[in-house]
């Protein structure tokens, strides 16, 4: 079995008085696509934002490679290769998809390996390519995913977490957007995925965690998870 390359422990997490992370715990192993599911207010993106050191834990404990990252500011867990691809895709309109691409790698010194990054990213999204130095509002919003991903890779992730990265795109597109994934882990890349598509965020895990108000409620491979319809529509929606 593969190491676990994310573990939080009786993790809590606080917005003022609002009480949104109670206690949760699970682990992410070296290699997985883990799926984060529940509806929405059950904590997922509070959880992505815990881990990336957004909103920093009031208690428990995030370790990442081994260490201990609960207080660590959020630039430097990226710098780690913890990267986080946030809802709503948030890239830099005003700015080209090369240009939100080098914010990616702003971590990475070497103008030769921001490049060759550069090009393994257009390589993974040739549309991308096409229109480098387009500004990046001109994008549909599929296209701004890929490129929200494609930011991500410059900093060579060795966990990505991704926060509904098929929020407001077409069922088309939707596929598209799993198939890169499934390809990205495939390739190496760990990934923690946050979905409302329950169903077809288990078709590409691993591994799933459910979350409701604030807790886990249930852990189990992906297969099992989605094999149990009581669950699917209990917890799911779906």
């Amino acid at each position: 079995m593969s190491e676990a390359v994310l573990q939080l422990q009786d993790v809590e997490t606080y917005y003022g008085q609002i009480h949104a992370l109670r206690g949760i715990g699970f682990e992410v192993r070296e290699g997985q696509v883990v799926a984060l599911l529940g509806a929405n207010g059950a904590g997922k993106s509070t959880s992505l934002r815990t881990i990336s050191g957004l909103v920093p834990a009031r208690r428990g404990k995030v370790t990442f490679a081994g260490q201990d990252i609960t207080r660590m500011p959020a630039h430097r867990i990226a710098q780690l290769g913890l990267v986080h691809v946030p809802e709503g895709r948030r890239i830099f309109k005003g700015m080209t998809i090369e240009e939100n691409l080098d914010l990616g790698g702003f971590c990475v010194l070497s103008a030769d390996e921001r490049r060759r990054r550069r090009e393994a990213a257009y390589a993974m999204f040739p549309i991308l390519a096409e229109r480098r130095h387009r500004d990046s509002s001109l994008l549909s919003g599929g296209e701004q995913q890929m490129l929200a991903i494609a930011r991500a890779l410059m900093a060579k992730p060795r966990l990505l977490l991704l926060d509904e990265p098929s929020m407001g795109l077409a069922p088309i597109l939707v596929q598209e957007i799993m198939r890169t994934i499934r390809r990205l882990n495939e390739a190496g890349t760990t990934v923690l995925l946050v979905e409302q598509n329950a169903r077809a965020a288990l078709r590409l895990a691993h591994y799933g965690c459910v979350m409701e108000t604030g807790r886990i409620v249930l852990k189990g491979d992906a297969a099992s998870l989605a094999a149990n319809e009581a669950l699917t529509k209990a917890y799911l929606g779906a």
